[in-house]
């Protein structure tokens, strides 16, 4: 990873808890982000933030950390139980990503981290609650249910944090994210924390009304998109498109690229095309098992599945390390899906190439694109040596919903012990762990890998 994307802020000047500081120690982290070192020393005095960065910037970090610190120096009354912070995320994988990122960075604080996301392992899940948590991470629909059911109280919310808010409102869970601040100690009672890609005016409105004064911190660039991704397009028919992705596929030879498709049926497409010729890939989408998603997005990460196709719904909130190439196989038709499918790439200071095709199905986006990015896109018409020839048939895809498995599979928490009246640990509880133990715990991760396709929530 890159440093010239760093600040010059150290962590070990902004006074954090011991605990999150050998936290850090342990992860590799030195100094912060832009995001973290602007965010962090409002949030570690207890006022609340609105915040706003680049994907990939360590926008998830800053707020685990001040949450964090904000419990861990507070006394808790011996009445009182958990949980006592909630983060709200749009998408399951999202949720799933924080979660591990707080495991990671909350390792030393002795604290018990809950993800609640609907799509599977609801026993497991309630049964987790009903153990006590100290920090609620999920999707908002899955924890409604559990809620309304008295599973766990919203009394003792000490800090609320809403992640990717933007995404929220596009995904119709303003509603719900309503009925849950209402439901939680007035705002001024709590430490509140918004972060997203994007600032729109109505997000600024649902902070101002359910946030405590947030001050608002804004890293951003000279330009909208990632500063160090390189963008191409080119002009192609719709007929040519699978020709000229198999062209580049073999003249760029990306180690872990997204391809990004409008409709479903066209990663199908797409991906019966890659297969039938001998091109490794996988489709990720709504409608496939949650168990699944996982099991491909970790192939992904580990090298072993160098393509993954994605729709939309994969294109916000997660961090996928070392995506070489971005792929737009179909121009999106909302200006801002661009910025945050090439978004996925060029992550934490490092570079990416970004190739899209504007077809005659598409190309009427492009203008709209341009705009919202302030930027001309280099573009030509796509070359003929580009473009494969002897393409072979698509491969015949296996019917994606046939997993028995699906939405019955159970994870595994690795909570410490609970209770009905699981408090806030002593930081040291895990403190006297050698490096070695930590070191084979997390070589068996306590939970699975999250996957790309950000999914609704569907529980």
């Amino acid at each position: 990873m890159e440093q010239n994307h760093l600040s010059d802020t150290t962590f070990d000047s902004l006074e954090l808890h011991e605990s999150l500081l050998t936290g850090l120690k342990e992860a590799g982290f030195e100094r912060c982000t832009p995001i973290q070192a602007a965010a962090l020393p409002i949030a570690l005095k207890a006022r609340d933030v609105a915040g706003q960065a680049q994907t990939g910037t360590g926008k998830s970090a800053a707020f685990l950390l001040a949450c964090m610190h904000h419990l861990m120096t507070r006394p808790v009354a011996a009445d009182k139980t958990g949980p006592w912070a909630i983060i709200l995320a749009p998408t399951r994988e999202l949720a799933l990503q924080i979660h591990k990122d707080a495991e990671r960075l909350g390792w030393f604080t002795g604290m018990d981290f809950a993800c609640i996301y609907g799509g599977t392992g609801y026993e497991s899940q309630r049964k987790q609650l009903e153990n006590g948590t100290d920090i609620l991470i999920g999707t908002p629909g899955r924890i409604i249910d559990f809620y309304k059911q008295r599973v766990f109280s919203l009394d003792n919310i000490e800090v609320c944090i809403l992640d990717e808010a933007d995404r929220m409102f596009d995904m119709g869970f303003i509603s719900d994210i309503r009925y849950l601040l209402r439901r939680m100690p007035p705002p001024e009672q709590r430490l509140n924390m918004l972060f997203s890609a994007t600032l729109s005016e109505r997000v600024r409105e649902l902070a101002y009304e359910h946030m405590n004064e947030p001050e608002s911190v804004k890293i951003e660039s000279d330009t909208i998109t990632a500063d160090r991704v390189r963008q191409q397009l080119y002009h192609v028919e719709n007929n040519d498109k699978i020709a000229l992705l198999l062209g580049v596929l073999k003249q760029q030879d990306p180690h872990r690229t997204l391809i990004f498709v409008n409709t479903k049926r066209d990663a199908d497409k797409v991906t019966g095309y890659l297969l039938g010729n001998d091109i490794k890939a996988a489709v990720i989408s709504g409608d496939i098992a949650q168990n699944k998603r996982e099991q491909l997005l970790g192939k992904f990460q580990a090298g072993e599945l160098p393509i993954l196709v994605a729709t939309d719904v994969a294109a916000r909130g997660l961090h996928i390390p070392e995506v070489s190439h971005v792929i737009n196989y179909d121009l999106p038709q909302d200006p801002e899906d661009y910025v945050h499918r090439i978004g996925r790439t060029a992550r934490a200071g490092a570079a990416g190439e970004a190739i899209s095709f504007a077809c005659e199905s598409y190309v009427y986006s492009l203008p709209d694109i341009e705009a919202y990015i302030e930027q001309k896109i280099p573009s030509e018409m796509a070359p003929s040596d580009l473009m494969a020839t002897d393409i072979k048939p698509p491969a015949k895809l296996n019917n994606r919903r046939s997993s028995s498995s699906s939405g019955s599979r159970s994870r595994s928490t690795g909570s410490g012990s609970g209770g009905s009246g699981s408090r806030r640990r002593s930081s040291t509880a895990k403190k006297s762990e050698t490096t070695e133990s930590k070191t084979a715990t997390e070589s068996k991760p306590k939970t699975a890998e999250p996957s790309t396709a950000d999914t609704p929530d569907q529980s």
